[in-house]
């Protein structure tokens, strides 16, 4: 297991994190329904200290489904309450490969080095 930095942000830069995450493993989308309405596209930090939030943590919510098959207090599900991008959710599972708290990171919100490329159009300029 190859794991790099990320770091990761909220839309409006008020909930900031980085993690240790090894994307070379692959990327997941869940498929309960709350992860299909958000549209979660999630990679793993798995184990004690592979997720540390840099800031934020005072306009964190976190909701939690009333109908959950998690046992109560090992799912988080962390947004911004500013913005409202979700960026990662905490859980407990005590199975492999997990074996105890992970966080499960919104791909999206990762930075990732820019590799954009700039063209000209018509209407103004379109990031590719």
């Amino acid at each position: 297991m190859a794991t790099h930095t990320y770091t990761g942000s909220c839309h409006c830069g008020a909930v900031r994190y980085e993690c240790e995450l090894d994307l070379a493993a692959g990327t997941r989308r869940c498929n309960c329904r709350f992860c299909l309405k958000t549209r979660m596209w999630k990679a793993f930090a798995l184990g004690e200290g592979t997720f540390r939030l840099l800031q934020g943590a005072d306009v964190l919510s976190d909701y939690r489904a009333r109908d959950s098959s998690w046992p109560d207090g090992h799912v988080h599900h962390y947004f911004c309450g500013h913005c409202g991008v979700r960026g990662f959710s905490k859980g407990y599972l005590d199975m492999a490969p997990f074996d105890g708290w992970f966080h499960a990171v919104n791909v999206a919100t990762l930075a990732f080095p820019c590799r954009t490329k700039t063209a000209a159009t018509k209407r103004g300029t379109i990031r590719r």
